[in-house]
């Protein structure tokens, strides 16, 4: 009777996905299940839902002393992706299906009680990993979406623990992933919202034909902010390997990814009571920040003097580097963090300096001190820094002053580009 069984995985380091080998042994002694391995508590609670997936599902749990073992040893694992290797490794071992298959498929999906496969986090670097060794990877349905970017390799969704157990069997074949029919009904915000404000656009226009970093100081209700979230909309469009970095990000993250984000590039608008691990990214098991969420676009800082100062000094190094290397006692990750900073501030404490209403009542010991609030480093890695005056009542009026709209304005900023690439070749 066979008593050892591998079954392939992956875990989740980073934006990487290397490779676990999930050992199952049944040795003789008194019933038990045991994990080792660097298990953090989801992959520990595992055998709880491993045992009554089987069992709900009409298989035989072995009544014997099971050892699973996640290799390599000193690589921690978290999730519940390792919940399938964890069950079909238990029903290779004891007899119950066989392991011709095991050896080139890879496996990752969260158990319910009930056997079905929930989708899980990290699809798409362990579908990329998995494509470059030329293995297949077996996934939950829910992981369809993500699955399907990936055009090399051969990726194959299953609904439940059964179907992937018939498809070792022989007897039932599983369906390869594919893009779903999604119609991307939202329309981006256009520049021709945003009325008069020359100097303003012109400036928008340069940082986005540049990929410069842009600062608008101006009083409140000046349009700092419909300009900002228009940066995105007329920046090129991503390429396939910058989609499928973005993606990549978004899949680890909290939120996950989303389909219909596919090639739009980001744009993070974080509130300025985040802290600076919320903004950079950290934790005991380091995840991505708003800067890392925001790679390939753009992350917009709102009333930027009232951010914390610690929070603004850590942009410094991925301002020039373009990723961010977050290390812990036991652990370290590093993320790509390539994006262009857009922020706003009030030219005051009180908001209303250069309103041109006269209701500004700020000494300049209040506006030194709330200037002084941006370091000089981090000011020097700005590169456009622009005023936004309030317009004119006149301006205001869409008839007679209508904007330039993204498309138009898009046009002369892919030209431009086209010069630069150009000039540098």
């Amino acid at each position: 009777m066979v008593n050892l069984a591998r079954v392939r995985s992956r875990a989740c380091v980073g934006i990487n996905a290397p490779p676990i080998s999930v050992e199952v042994h049944l040795g003789g002694g008194l019933p038990s299940l045991s994990i080792v391995g660097l298990p953090e508590t989801a992959v520990r609670e595992s055998r709880d839902r491993v045992r009554a997936a089987l069992l709900n599902t009409g298989f035989e749990f072995p009544a014997r002393r099971i050892t699973i073992s996640l290799a390599p040893a000193e690589l921690p694992k978290e999730g519940g992706g390792l919940d399938l290797p964890i069950a079909l490794g238990i029903l290779a071992a004891s007899g119950q299906v066989p392991d011709a298959r095991l050896d080139d498929t890879e496996f990752l999906g969260e158990l319910s009680l009930g056997g079905k496969l929930r989708p899980v986090k990290g699809i798409l670097p362990a579908a990329v990993g998995t494509a470059m060794m030329d293995r297949t990877l077996v996934l939950p349905v829910g992981n369809e979406p993500e699955a399907s970017l990936i055009r090399k390799g051969s990726q194959l969704c299953a609904e439940s623990l059964l179907q992937v157990v018939e498809w070792l069997h022989g007897k039932e074949s599983l369906r390869a992933a594919r893009a779903p029919g999604f119609a991307d009904t939202e329309s981006p915000p256009d520049l021709s919202d945003v009325a008069g404000q020359a100097r303003p656009r012109r400036a928008l226009e340069v940082a986005a034909a540049g990929a410069h970093n842009l600062l608008m100081s101006g009083p409140p209700g000046t349009g700092k902010s419909m300009l900002a979230a228009r940066l995105p909309g007329i920046l090129p469009e991503l390429s396939e390997s910058e989609a499928l970095e973005t993606a990549t990000i978004a899949s680890i993250s909290q939120a996950g990814f989303e389909a219909r984000n596919w090639k739009k590039r980001p744009f993070r608008a974080p509130h300025h009571t985040c802290s600076g691990v919320a903004l950079v990214g950290g934790g005991s098991v380091p995840r991505p920040g708003e800067i890392s969420l925001a790679h390939n676009g753009v992350l917009f800082l709102d009333e930027l003097p009232e951010f914390d100062r610690h929070a603004l000094e850590v942009l410094r190094v991925p301002l020039e580097t373009g990723s961010i290397i977050i290390s812990r006692a036991a652990r370290q990750a590093e993320f790509p963090a390539r994006f262009q900073l857009v922020a706003a501030m009030n030219p005051c404490p009180c908001g209303m300096g250069g309103s041109g209403t006269g209701l500004c009542n700020c000494s300049r010991e209040q506006i030194q001190r709330y200037l002084h609030r941006i370091s000089g480093p981090l000011l020097d890695r700005i590169d456009i820094q622009v005023e936004v005056l309030r317009p004119a009542i006149s301006v205001l009026d869409f008839q007679d002053h209508p904007g330039e709209t993204t498309r138009k304005v898009k046009s002369r900023i892919l030209a431009a580009r086209v010069h630069q690439q150009q000039r540098l070749n």
